[in-house]
């Protein structure tokens, strides 16, 4: 009890306790304004990427004229134009602001996709596919750049984790839409395939159109907002940015009321009423870009372990995507019939992939989920290799996709939460998912037509790259264990003097961001 008669511990609960309603409130805002916007972009992307695979067995390469490999060609294009845009994208999205920078590429490459219904030849085909990962490159690192400059570290992956859900859907949704859409073969004189890319892209410029109308520009300007909550939902998060503490929200009459001291003894860090807050006065907009954050980027240990471990789980998260309806076809099914055979291997997969989101969020761990999950694709895959009939192989399918899907947002949540600050994370992002999707091009390649229905080559190749990404993503949970220990440890406690000298000869005018020692990364 302080001498004013006051208990502070008990003004420490209950300034606890409003951080934590307060913390509710921005949460429900923002999960109500940004996720419906971003999971139907993902959606509509995931759809627009893969639709190809439902238009190829609804007779598109025969009404192309294609032979050979060239519809692999097709599909390899996409992935050369995809990889090249991911940096630039990134670099320039907070200029351009993502509120408006990430529905301009969705209304891009949605155009894009409503003229693959007029395409007639094998070069018109790789025109459009070479422009539609050109339009679509920058939208998936830009998601995951905009949603950790809105998020806490350990907010992320469940949001992540719905939104990249989406493209399980995508894969159910994409076939049963195809289904739908292949009756109109005949209408306006066009085949059913070229009305799937029509009515497809039509549909993504228009959601794209409405996420512009509800997507906020970064927290110190969202106008759902009050500007109590905009203050402190700039606060928290730069709290988290720079390592974590106790946040405390102080009402007036505290403020006024409240001795230091006494206060300083029960609280780890307080965050006092501040000032109205402006796009100047958030970290975030303070930081200025430097090419020296781009250099730390392509230093940095995680970016390469993990760019292995991605382009691994890409092999066969995009081969499966792109080729599961030939497969299916391949097992007997024909038409509508192949089609609505795509659907229920992607339920099991979208509920994993959600509840071990929220889970990992959690326990804030990312890559032990991985290590456990792998196994389980590894083993439909080795299912499928040594299947004896349909019945085993279409159930293989199920543990493909099953073990694969879930890995996909611990793999993309752990650069966001371990890179810091923005401009090294935006490299950071875009050098990671730009060289492990180069996998894309292994994706294209491995599954031929000669191969049905058994694709044992496809998927020997596929396992094997699981294997590899297995391996390392051990190595990454086993580098950050060995970086945390040493920090707890305080043999980082040079980094301070080091960036402090940098700072002091003008080097440098970024924060620390992830070279300070009490920041820790996630396994």
């Amino acid at each position: 009890m302080s001498p004013s008669g006051v208990d502070h511990r008990q003004d420490n609960s209950t300034t606890q306790q409003d951080a934590e309603v307060m913390t509710k409130r921005i949460l429900w805002k923002l999960d109500l304004h940004v996720l419906p916007s971003l999971t139907l972009l993902w959606l509509s992307a995931f759809t627009d990427r893969t639709n190809i695979g439902n238009a190829r067995i609804a007779g598109l390469e025969k009404d192309t004229h294609l032979h050979g490999n060239q519809f692999n060609i097709c599909l390899a294009v996409f992935y050369v134009s995809y990889i090249l845009v991911e940096l630039p994208s990134n670099l320039i999205l907070k200029k351009m602001k993502p509120s408006r920078w990430l529905p301009f590429l969705v209304i891009a490459w949605g155009t894009v996709t409503t003229l693959s219904g007029l395409v007639h030849n094998f070069s018109g085909l790789i025109a459009i596919r070479f422009f539609l990962g050109f339009c679509e490159g920058g939208l998936l690192p830009g998601i995951m750049l905009y949603l950790s400059s809105l998020y806490r570290r350990h907010e992320l992956q469940q949001r992540v984790g719905i939104f990249f859900a989406a493209g399980s859907m995508s894969g159910a949704f994409g076939g049963l839409l195809a289904t739908a859409i292949l009756k109109m073969d005949g209408v306006g004189g066009l085949a059913g395939w070229r009305w799937i890319f029509i009515l497809e892209g039509l549909a993504t410029i228009i959601i794209a159109c409405l996420a512009a109308c509800f997507l906020p520009a970064d927290l110190a300007t969202a106008k759902f907002f009050s500007q109590e909550e905009r203050e402190f939902a700039v606060r928290r998060f730069e709290v988290d940015q720079t390592g974590g503490a106790t946040l405390h929200v102080w009402t007036s009459s505290e403020q006024t009321n409240k001795q230091t001291d006494d206060i300083e003894k029960d609280v780890d860090v307080s965050v006092e009423t501040p000032s109205p807050v402006s796009l100047e006065q958030t970290g975030q907009e303070r930081e200025i870009f430097e090419w020296g954050e781009v250099k730390r980027a392509l230093r940095d240990v995680q970016v390469w372990l993990l760019a292995l471990t991605y382009t691994g789980v890409v092999v066969s998260l995009y081969s499966f995507s792109l080729f599961l309806p030939t497969i299916v076809a391949g097992l007997g099914y024909r038409g509508g019939q192949a089609q609505l055979h795509t659907v229920p291997p992607y339920v099991p997969a979208t509920v994993l992939t959600v509840a071990v989101a929220i889970i990992s969020d959690k326990m804030k761990l990312r890559g032990p989920f991985v290590l456990f999950f792998l196994p389980i694709a590894i083993i439909g895959y080795i299912i499928s290799i040594v299947a004896k009939n349909n019945t085993q192989r279409y159930v293989a399918v199920f543990l493909i996709a099953s073990g694969v899907f879930p890995c996909g947002p611990c793999l993309l949540s752990i650069i966001p939460n371990n890179v810091a600050p923005h401009y090294k994370r935006a490299a950071a992002t875009a050098l990671y998912l730009g060289s492990s999707n180069c996998g894309g091009f292994i994706a294209t390649f491995i599954y031929t037509s000669d191969q049905a229905p058994a694709y044992i080559r496809g998927h020997t190749i596929t396992v094997s790259f699981l294997g590899m990404a297995w391996v390392f993503i051990a190595l990454n949970v086993a580098y950050c264990y060995w970086e945390n220990r040493a920090r707890a440890r305080g043999l980082r406690q040079n980094n301070i003097q080091q960036y402090q000298m940098s700072l002091d000869a003008g080097k440098t005018r970024v924060p620390m961001g992830d070279r300070h020692p009490d920041f820790r990364f996630t396994l």
